[in-house]
Protein backbone atom coordinates (compact mmCIF):
# COMPACT_ATOMS: atom_id res chain seq x y z
CA UNK A 1 0.00 0.00 0.00
CA UNK A 2 1.46 3.66 -0.93
CA UNK A 3 1.98 6.58 1.20
CA UNK A 4 -1.20 8.02 0.16
CA UNK A 5 -3.63 5.17 0.63
CA UNK A 6 -2.68 4.92 4.14
CA UNK A 7 -3.29 8.22 4.95
CA UNK A 8 -6.62 8.18 3.06
CA UNK A 9 -7.55 5.04 4.87
CA UNK A 10 -6.59 6.93 7.79
CA UNK A 11 -8.64 9.83 7.10
CA UNK A 12 -11.67 6.86 6.55
CA UNK A 13 -11.38 5.58 9.79
CA UNK A 14 -11.55 8.88 11.06
CA UNK A 15 -13.72 11.08 13.09
CA UNK A 16 -13.00 13.46 10.12
CA UNK A 17 -14.72 11.88 8.00
CA UNK A 18 -16.86 9.67 9.65
CA UNK A 19 -17.93 11.56 12.66
CA UNK A 20 -17.63 9.55 15.50
CA UNK A 21 -21.03 10.16 17.44
CA UNK A 22 -23.07 8.89 14.92
CA UNK A 23 -23.83 4.86 14.99
CA UNK A 24 -21.58 4.31 12.03
CA UNK A 25 -18.77 6.18 13.14
CA UNK A 26 -19.09 4.22 16.34
CA UNK A 27 -19.26 0.62 15.18
CA UNK A 28 -15.83 1.09 13.09
CA UNK A 29 -14.10 2.89 16.07
CA UNK A 30 -14.81 -0.08 18.00
CA UNK A 31 -13.63 -2.48 16.09
CA UNK A 32 -10.60 -0.54 15.50
CA UNK A 33 -10.21 -0.88 19.12
CA UNK A 34 -10.90 -4.36 19.23
CA UNK A 35 -8.60 -5.15 16.97
CA UNK A 36 -5.43 -3.16 18.38
CA UNK A 37 -6.49 -4.87 21.70
CA UNK A 38 -6.52 -8.09 20.70
CA UNK A 39 -3.61 -8.07 18.87
CA UNK A 40 -1.88 -6.66 21.82
CA UNK A 41 -3.52 -9.72 23.88
CA UNK A 42 -2.24 -12.21 21.76
CA UNK A 43 1.38 -11.11 21.85
CA UNK A 44 1.48 -10.64 25.59
CA UNK A 45 -0.26 -13.73 25.80
CA UNK A 46 2.68 -15.35 23.70
CA UNK A 47 5.08 -13.65 25.64
CA UNK A 48 4.11 -15.23 28.66
CA UNK A 49 4.30 -18.14 27.35
CA UNK A 50 7.28 -18.44 25.89
CA UNK A 51 8.68 -16.75 29.52
CA UNK A 52 6.94 -19.20 31.39
CA UNK A 53 7.97 -22.22 29.38
CA UNK A 54 11.72 -21.23 29.56
CA UNK A 55 11.51 -20.74 33.77
CA UNK A 56 9.56 -23.86 34.19
CA UNK A 57 12.37 -26.11 35.57
CA UNK A 58 12.77 -29.48 33.67
CA UNK A 59 13.87 -32.71 35.15
CA UNK A 60 17.45 -32.79 35.93
CA UNK A 61 18.92 -35.41 33.76
CA UNK A 62 20.19 -38.40 36.15
CA UNK A 63 23.94 -38.11 36.88
CA UNK A 64 26.10 -40.88 36.04
CA UNK A 65 29.32 -42.17 37.82
CA UNK A 66 31.46 -44.09 37.14
CA UNK A 67 32.75 -46.87 39.60
CA UNK A 68 36.10 -49.31 39.19
CA UNK A 69 36.86 -52.28 41.49
CA UNK A 70 39.90 -53.33 42.19
CA UNK A 71 41.87 -55.31 44.93
CA UNK A 72 41.58 -53.54 47.66
CA UNK A 73 40.18 -50.27 46.20
CA UNK A 74 37.14 -48.40 44.90
CA UNK A 75 37.44 -45.68 42.24
CA UNK A 76 34.90 -43.33 41.92
CA UNK A 77 34.85 -40.81 38.63
CA UNK A 78 34.07 -38.03 40.61
CA UNK A 79 34.00 -37.15 44.27
CA UNK A 80 30.60 -35.27 44.70
CA UNK A 81 27.16 -35.06 42.19
CA UNK A 82 24.41 -33.09 42.44
CA UNK A 83 21.18 -34.56 44.54
CA UNK A 84 18.54 -36.41 42.68
CA UNK A 85 18.98 -39.66 40.31
CA UNK A 86 22.36 -41.06 40.43
CA UNK A 87 22.94 -43.99 38.21
CA UNK A 88 26.42 -45.97 38.75
CA UNK A 89 28.17 -47.64 36.49
CA UNK A 90 30.10 -50.61 37.99
CA UNK A 91 33.05 -51.85 36.81
CA UNK A 92 35.08 -55.38 38.01
CA UNK A 93 38.35 -54.74 37.49
CA UNK A 94 39.91 -56.78 39.85
CA UNK A 95 40.47 -60.58 39.44
CA UNK A 96 38.09 -62.21 42.02
CA UNK A 97 34.37 -61.05 42.79
CA UNK A 98 33.59 -58.23 44.46
CA UNK A 99 30.43 -55.70 45.26
CA UNK A 100 28.98 -52.59 45.08
CA UNK A 101 26.98 -50.95 47.87
CA UNK A 102 25.98 -47.50 48.67
CA UNK A 103 24.92 -46.16 52.38
CA UNK A 104 24.26 -43.01 53.86
CA UNK A 105 21.11 -40.62 54.70
CA UNK A 106 18.92 -43.91 55.80
CA UNK A 107 19.89 -45.44 52.30
CA UNK A 108 21.70 -48.77 51.66
CA UNK A 109 21.42 -50.23 48.09
CA UNK A 110 23.90 -52.60 46.34
CA UNK A 111 24.55 -55.17 44.16
CA UNK A 112 25.73 -57.94 45.84
CA UNK A 113 28.25 -59.68 43.47
CA UNK A 114 29.78 -58.75 40.09
CA UNK A 115 32.32 -61.26 38.51
CA UNK A 116 35.55 -60.34 37.43
CA UNK A 117 35.56 -58.37 34.26
CA UNK A 118 32.02 -58.15 34.57
CA UNK A 119 30.15 -54.81 34.84
CA UNK A 120 26.52 -53.83 36.01
CA UNK A 121 24.63 -50.41 37.05
CA UNK A 122 23.27 -49.36 40.67
CA UNK A 123 20.76 -46.44 39.74
CA UNK A 124 19.44 -44.68 43.38
CA UNK A 125 17.91 -40.99 44.49
CA UNK A 126 20.35 -39.74 46.56
CA UNK A 127 19.40 -36.94 49.44
CA UNK A 128 22.23 -34.14 50.03
CA UNK A 129 24.74 -35.54 52.40
CA UNK A 130 27.71 -37.76 52.25
CA UNK A 131 27.12 -41.06 51.22
CA UNK A 132 29.16 -44.26 51.88
CA UNK A 133 30.51 -46.71 49.18
CA UNK A 134 32.03 -50.03 49.58
CA UNK A 135 33.08 -53.44 48.44
CA UNK A 136 30.32 -55.49 50.81
CA UNK A 137 31.70 -59.12 49.99
CA UNK A 138 32.93 -61.11 52.75
CA UNK A 139 30.70 -59.18 55.32
CA UNK A 140 32.40 -56.39 54.92
CA UNK A 141 35.83 -57.84 54.59
CA UNK A 142 36.75 -56.35 51.52
CA UNK A 143 35.73 -52.80 53.16
CA UNK A 144 37.73 -53.30 55.78
CA UNK A 145 40.63 -54.15 52.99
CA UNK A 146 40.50 -50.89 51.89
CA UNK A 147 37.39 -51.40 49.11
CA UNK A 148 35.56 -48.15 50.26
CA UNK A 149 35.53 -44.38 49.70
CA UNK A 150 33.01 -41.32 50.03
CA UNK A 151 30.73 -39.54 47.42
CA UNK A 152 29.27 -36.44 48.38
CA UNK A 153 25.69 -35.42 47.30
CA UNK A 154 25.33 -31.51 47.58
CA UNK A 155 22.16 -29.43 47.67
CA UNK A 156 22.95 -27.81 44.12
CA UNK A 157 23.86 -28.64 40.43
CA UNK A 158 27.46 -28.71 40.91
CA UNK A 159 29.40 -31.37 41.38
CA UNK A 160 32.89 -31.68 42.44
CA UNK A 161 35.99 -33.20 40.37
CA UNK A 162 35.99 -35.75 38.28
CA UNK A 163 38.10 -38.66 36.60
CA UNK A 164 39.57 -41.81 38.51
CA UNK A 165 41.53 -41.16 41.65
CA UNK A 166 39.13 -37.73 42.26
CA UNK A 167 37.44 -39.19 45.09
CA UNK A 168 41.00 -40.59 46.45
CA UNK A 169 42.64 -37.00 45.86
CA UNK A 170 39.64 -35.71 48.13
CA UNK A 171 39.85 -37.84 51.07
CA UNK A 172 44.15 -37.46 51.02
CA UNK A 173 43.06 -34.01 51.28
CA UNK A 174 41.06 -34.25 54.17
CA UNK A 175 43.05 -36.79 55.62
CA UNK A 176 45.93 -34.34 55.90
CA UNK A 177 43.47 -31.26 57.09
CA UNK A 178 42.88 -33.79 60.01
CA UNK A 179 46.65 -34.75 60.63
CA UNK A 180 47.04 -30.78 60.93
CA UNK A 181 43.92 -30.33 62.96
CA UNK A 182 42.50 -33.58 65.23
CA UNK A 183 44.22 -36.55 66.29
CA UNK A 184 42.97 -39.80 64.13
CA UNK A 185 41.63 -42.37 65.67
CA UNK A 186 44.20 -45.43 67.18
CA UNK A 187 42.74 -49.11 67.47
CA UNK A 188 45.27 -51.19 69.36
CA UNK A 189 44.88 -54.76 71.06
CA UNK A 190 46.68 -57.12 73.36
CA UNK A 191 46.47 -60.86 72.74
CA UNK A 192 48.25 -63.44 75.15
CA UNK A 193 48.70 -67.06 74.36
CA UNK A 194 47.43 -69.30 76.47
CA UNK A 195 45.82 -73.37 76.15
CA UNK A 196 47.64 -76.30 74.46
CA UNK A 197 50.19 -75.73 72.25
CA UNK A 198 50.90 -77.15 68.61
CA UNK A 199 53.24 -77.04 66.02
CA UNK A 200 51.91 -77.62 62.92
CA UNK A 201 53.98 -79.43 60.03
CA UNK A 202 53.99 -80.48 56.39
CA UNK A 203 50.48 -82.49 55.17
CA UNK A 204 47.50 -82.36 53.40
CA UNK A 205 44.93 -80.00 53.29
CA UNK A 206 41.81 -81.72 54.90
CA UNK A 207 39.22 -79.90 52.47
CA UNK A 208 40.80 -80.01 49.11
CA UNK A 209 36.95 -80.39 46.74
CA UNK A 210 36.11 -76.87 48.75
CA UNK A 211 39.09 -75.32 48.01
CA UNK A 212 39.18 -76.24 44.24
CA UNK A 213 36.76 -73.96 42.75
CA UNK A 214 38.09 -70.79 44.81
CA UNK A 215 41.69 -71.74 43.79
CA UNK A 216 40.38 -71.26 39.86
CA UNK A 217 40.51 -66.96 40.86
CA UNK A 218 44.27 -67.22 41.57
CA UNK A 219 45.88 -66.67 38.33
CA UNK A 220 49.68 -66.65 38.49
CA UNK A 221 49.40 -68.31 41.99
CA UNK A 222 47.32 -70.82 41.81
CA UNK A 223 50.35 -73.39 40.86
CA UNK A 224 52.30 -72.67 44.10
CA UNK A 225 48.69 -72.97 46.06
CA UNK A 226 48.21 -75.95 44.50
CA UNK A 227 50.63 -78.04 45.53
CA UNK A 228 50.57 -76.87 49.65
CA UNK A 229 46.91 -79.03 48.80
CA UNK A 230 48.77 -81.73 48.80
CA UNK A 231 51.75 -80.67 51.32
CA UNK A 232 51.42 -77.50 52.93
CA UNK A 233 51.20 -75.93 56.09
CA UNK A 234 47.44 -76.16 56.47
CA UNK A 235 47.38 -79.73 57.76
CA UNK A 236 46.34 -82.31 60.24
CA UNK A 237 49.82 -83.34 61.01
CA UNK A 238 50.71 -82.04 64.45
CA UNK A 239 52.74 -82.13 67.67
CA UNK A 240 52.19 -81.09 71.04
CA UNK A 241 54.96 -78.14 71.98
CA UNK A 242 54.88 -75.89 74.60
CA UNK A 243 55.78 -71.98 74.36
CA UNK A 244 54.41 -68.35 75.06
CA UNK A 245 53.28 -65.48 73.25
CA UNK A 246 51.96 -61.91 73.55
CA UNK A 247 52.20 -58.74 71.83
CA UNK A 248 50.23 -55.59 71.00
CA UNK A 249 49.25 -54.53 67.87
CA UNK A 250 48.15 -50.84 66.83
CA UNK A 251 46.32 -50.19 63.81
CA UNK A 252 46.47 -46.38 62.39
CA UNK A 253 46.09 -46.97 58.86
CA UNK A 254 48.72 -49.07 56.98
CA UNK A 255 51.64 -47.46 56.69
CA UNK A 256 51.61 -46.27 60.37
CA UNK A 257 50.52 -49.44 61.83
CA UNK A 258 52.94 -50.80 64.58
CA UNK A 259 53.47 -53.99 66.64
CA UNK A 260 55.31 -54.92 69.53
CA UNK A 261 55.59 -58.78 71.19
CA UNK A 262 57.75 -61.70 71.76
CA UNK A 263 56.85 -65.38 70.88
CA UNK A 264 59.13 -67.91 72.55
CA UNK A 265 58.63 -71.92 71.89
CA UNK A 266 60.56 -75.36 71.71
CA UNK A 267 59.62 -77.24 68.45
CA UNK A 268 59.17 -80.77 68.10
CA UNK A 269 62.88 -81.33 67.53
CA UNK A 270 63.83 -79.53 71.05
CA UNK A 271 65.32 -76.24 69.14
CA UNK A 272 64.30 -73.28 71.38
CA UNK A 273 62.88 -70.30 69.12
CA UNK A 274 62.23 -66.83 70.02
CA UNK A 275 60.65 -64.25 67.57
CA UNK A 276 61.20 -60.19 68.38
CA UNK A 277 58.14 -58.07 66.58
CA UNK A 278 59.31 -55.52 65.83
CA UNK A 279 57.63 -53.83 62.77
CA UNK A 280 54.80 -54.44 60.65
CA UNK A 281 55.23 -55.76 56.40
CA UNK A 282 53.34 -52.74 54.96
CA UNK A 283 54.16 -53.86 51.28
CA UNK A 284 52.19 -56.62 49.09
CA UNK A 285 52.76 -59.95 50.33
CA UNK A 286 51.74 -63.65 48.21
CA UNK A 287 47.96 -64.72 47.88
CA UNK A 288 46.39 -60.76 46.50
CA UNK A 289 48.03 -57.04 46.81
CA UNK A 290 47.48 -54.83 49.39
CA UNK A 291 47.80 -57.42 52.42
CA UNK A 292 50.29 -55.70 55.49
CA UNK A 293 49.61 -53.96 58.63
CA UNK A 294 47.19 -54.61 61.68
CA UNK A 295 43.62 -55.28 60.89
CA UNK A 296 41.25 -55.44 63.47
CA UNK A 297 38.22 -57.47 62.63
CA UNK A 298 38.41 -59.94 59.75
CA UNK A 299 36.36 -62.14 58.06
CA UNK A 300 38.32 -63.92 55.33
CA UNK A 301 39.97 -66.86 53.90
CA UNK A 302 37.96 -70.47 53.06
CA UNK A 303 34.77 -69.22 50.78
CA UNK A 304 35.28 -65.72 51.29
CA UNK A 305 37.61 -65.74 48.06
CA UNK A 306 40.14 -63.08 50.24
CA UNK A 307 43.37 -64.50 50.27
CA UNK A 308 44.19 -68.68 50.54
CA UNK A 309 41.18 -70.57 50.51
CA UNK A 310 43.95 -73.07 52.16
CA UNK A 311 43.06 -72.02 55.57
CA UNK A 312 38.95 -72.71 56.86
CA UNK A 313 36.80 -70.02 56.39
CA UNK A 314 37.25 -67.66 59.50
CA UNK A 315 36.71 -64.51 61.81
CA UNK A 316 39.47 -62.79 63.20
CA UNK A 317 39.86 -60.00 66.33
CA UNK A 318 43.06 -59.23 64.76
CA UNK A 319 45.11 -59.92 62.18
CA UNK A 320 48.74 -58.54 61.22
CA UNK A 321 51.91 -58.88 59.10
CA UNK A 322 54.89 -58.26 60.70
CA UNK A 323 59.10 -58.56 60.23
CA UNK A 324 61.08 -59.97 62.70
CA UNK A 325 64.40 -61.24 64.43
CA UNK A 326 64.36 -65.17 64.76
CA UNK A 327 66.79 -66.83 66.85
CA UNK A 328 67.55 -70.57 67.48
CA UNK A 329 68.87 -71.64 70.10
CA UNK A 330 70.16 -68.02 71.32
CA UNK A 331 72.01 -67.27 67.63
CA UNK A 332 70.10 -65.07 65.32
CA UNK A 333 68.93 -66.76 62.05
CA UNK A 334 67.21 -63.88 60.64
CA UNK A 335 66.50 -60.27 61.12
CA UNK A 336 63.92 -60.38 57.92
CA UNK A 337 61.40 -62.70 59.22
CA UNK A 338 58.07 -62.51 57.56
CA UNK A 339 55.72 -63.33 60.18
CA UNK A 340 51.43 -63.92 59.87
CA UNK A 341 49.61 -63.35 62.64
CA UNK A 342 45.73 -63.97 63.80
CA UNK A 343 43.62 -64.50 66.58
CA UNK A 344 41.32 -66.13 65.35
CA UNK A 345 37.67 -68.04 65.40
CA UNK A 346 38.47 -72.03 66.57
CA UNK A 347 39.64 -74.29 63.21
CA UNK A 348 40.96 -77.15 65.16
CA UNK A 349 39.32 -79.57 67.60
CA UNK A 350 40.10 -80.52 71.12
CA UNK A 351 42.55 -84.22 71.24
CA UNK A 352 43.98 -84.66 68.48
CA UNK A 353 44.07 -80.98 67.21
CA UNK A 354 42.91 -81.64 64.10
CA UNK A 355 40.70 -79.36 61.38
CA UNK A 356 37.32 -79.72 62.14
CA UNK A 357 35.14 -77.62 60.03
CA UNK A 358 35.57 -75.57 56.57
CA UNK A 359 33.43 -72.55 57.55
CA UNK A 360 34.65 -71.89 61.45
CA UNK A 361 33.88 -68.36 61.03
CA UNK A 362 30.90 -68.94 64.32
CA UNK A 363 33.25 -70.61 66.41
CA UNK A 364 34.86 -68.96 69.42
CA UNK A 365 37.75 -66.48 68.80
CA UNK A 366 40.46 -67.81 70.87
CA UNK A 367 42.93 -69.69 68.74
CA UNK A 368 45.82 -67.76 68.43
CA UNK A 369 48.59 -68.73 64.90
CA UNK A 370 52.09 -67.18 64.41
CA UNK A 371 53.39 -68.41 61.36
CA UNK A 372 57.22 -67.62 60.33
CA UNK A 373 58.64 -67.84 56.56
CA UNK A 374 62.21 -66.68 55.98
CA UNK A 375 62.81 -63.13 54.48
CA UNK A 376 62.71 -63.02 50.60
CA UNK A 377 65.60 -64.46 48.99
CA UNK A 378 66.64 -66.52 52.36
CA UNK A 379 67.40 -70.02 52.45
CA UNK A 380 64.53 -72.05 54.37
CA UNK A 381 64.43 -72.96 57.96
CA UNK A 382 66.22 -76.01 59.36
CA UNK A 383 62.42 -77.21 60.54
CA UNK A 384 60.10 -79.30 58.59
CA UNK A 385 58.75 -77.74 55.69
CA UNK A 386 61.49 -75.12 56.19
CA UNK A 387 59.04 -72.90 57.88
CA UNK A 388 57.39 -72.53 61.63
CA UNK A 389 53.89 -73.16 62.12
CA UNK A 390 52.88 -72.95 66.04
CA UNK A 391 48.85 -72.31 67.32
CA UNK A 392 48.00 -71.70 71.18
CA UNK A 393 44.24 -73.00 71.11
CA UNK A 394 42.83 -70.70 73.94
CA UNK A 395 44.28 -67.47 73.66
CA UNK A 396 42.71 -64.25 74.42
CA UNK A 397 42.74 -60.44 73.90
CA UNK A 398 42.19 -57.40 75.77
CA UNK A 399 41.59 -53.59 74.68
CA UNK A 400 44.75 -52.05 74.55
CA UNK A 401 46.33 -48.66 75.90
CA UNK A 402 46.45 -45.96 72.43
Amino acid sequence: MSPGNKDEVSRVFSCERIPCHTPFGEVIMNRIAIGVSGRTIISVALLSALVGAASRPHPAAPSQVSVKLSEWKVELSQASVAAGTVTFAITNAGSIPHGFEVEGEGIEKEVATIQPGATDTLTVTLKPGTYEVYCPVGEDSHKKLGMETHLKVAGTTSSGSSGYGASEMRESHESMSDAHGTTAKVQAIGVTSGGPVIQILPGPFPFPDSAAPILQAFGDEREGLESQVKNGPYSNNVARISGTFSFTAWDKGAIRDSVDGVAEFASQDGARWRLVLDRVQTKDVPHHPRFGGVILGLYYHGSTRVHTPLVPTINSAVALWAVGHLYKNGALVTDNAMVHVMLLSRTRRDGDFALACWDCSKNKIEELQLQILPGPGEPKFDAPGGFLFVNWEQSRSRNAAN
